[in-house]
């Protein structure tokens, strides 16, 4: 049967709030989960310092909860406001703005999970060094959130941005790519800082004498492991605010939904595996600081080959934008 624009405006809405809740959803409860596993486990080992280790799960829930705080927040905009009805192109917004913030909460709500438990058993480990564990798994944590700010940022773009000028095809297809692009590009670097922040935390409680060059090198880590996200974003920002000339190909279309998935899914990847290059070096420079300068120059080397992978997707996508 024929549906009227309305009508398909309401269900891309409704629709578009459940996948975003639904999936962000997933993130933050695994975060949150595998932080009161790890502060448990703590406790257990040092009932005297429950205290500390309590209040420091608890900070480091909140924080992994904030990804998912996001998604219920583009959830409800998607359910309570009154949505434009102007073309497909709206129906592709509503979409994408959901697909976008779902997506880009995964990869965040797991990620600040980790250090939130390298702090919990690092406090076990060195008592003295609970206030300086906070702090590191504060700032690590808040590191990973940023993809899924990217992923806010593009939604409410979709959200609040009147298409209503543009010809539907291909624009419809560009709308629609842009909330992917950025959702699953937060996915590795998300869940990369993470993994670089665990092991600040972990270095810190295991030589506090070398927690500054610890922190650096985390910090150093995570931005490397963000890239791929920014690339996601900027492929985002080119679908969102280009204009594309009419046409009734079907293949000029599906080029600019292609460009999206290429360099969202071709961001998971490197994310993770430049994470794990730096993951190592952090956790080895408070052990041996007499070589922290070798350790950097191979994480930096190593992640800079991981990051290949995603710059031949980012290459691949602009191709399919402004060549094909």
């Amino acid at each position: 049967m024929e549906i009227e624009l309305k009508t398909a405006v309401t269900m891309a809405a409704y629709a578009g709030s459940g996948i975003c809740i639904g999936i962000g959803a997933i993130g933050a409860a695994i975060g949150e989960g595998y932080t009161a596993s790890q502060a448990t486990t703590a406790t257990g080992s040092r009932p005297e310092l429950a205290g500390d280790i309590f209040k420091t799960m608890l900070v480091g829930q909140a924080i992994s909860e904030s990804s998912s705080i996001f998604t219920l927040v583009v959830s409800l905009v998607l359910l309570f406001t009154q949505h434009s009805a102007h073309s497909v192109v709206d129906v592709a917004a509503l979409l994408g703005a959901g697909m976008c913030m779902g997506f880009g909460a995964l990869g965040s709500g797991i990620g600040a999970g980790y250090p939130a438990a390298a702090a919990c058993t690092g406090i076990a480990r060195q008592p003295a060094m609970t206030s300086r564990l906070n702090t590191n798994m504060i700032i690590g944590s808040a590191v990973c959130q940023t993809p899924a700010t990217f992923s806010l940022v593009i939604s409410f773009i979709l959200l609040y941005t009147n298409f209503s000028g543009r010809p539907v095809s291909p624009t419809w297809a560009a709308i629609l790519g842009a909330g992917l692009a950025t959702g699953l590009a937060a996915i590795g670097p998300g869940l990369g800082s993470g993994l670089v922040a665990e092991a600040g935390c972990e270095g810190t409680a295991r030589n506090p004498e070398q927690v500054k060059n610890a922190t650096n090198t985390m910090l150093l880590g995570q931005a490397i492991a963000q890239t791929t996200a920014i690339y996601g974003l900027l492929v985002s920002f080119i679908l969102i605010f280009r204009a594309f000339p009419a046409t009734d190909q079907l293949a000029p279309t599906m080029g600019l939904l292609a460009a999206a998935i290429c360099v969202g899914i071709g961001a998971i990847g490197p994310g993770v595996g430049v994470a794990l290059a730096a993951r190592s070096a952090v956790a080895w420079v408070p052990r041996n600081p007499g070589i922290a300068n070798e350790l950097i120059r191979t994480m930096l080397i190593g992640a800079a080959v991981a990051e290949s992978t995603g710059i031949y997707a980012l290459v691949v996508a602009l191709v399919l934008i402004f060549v094909v």
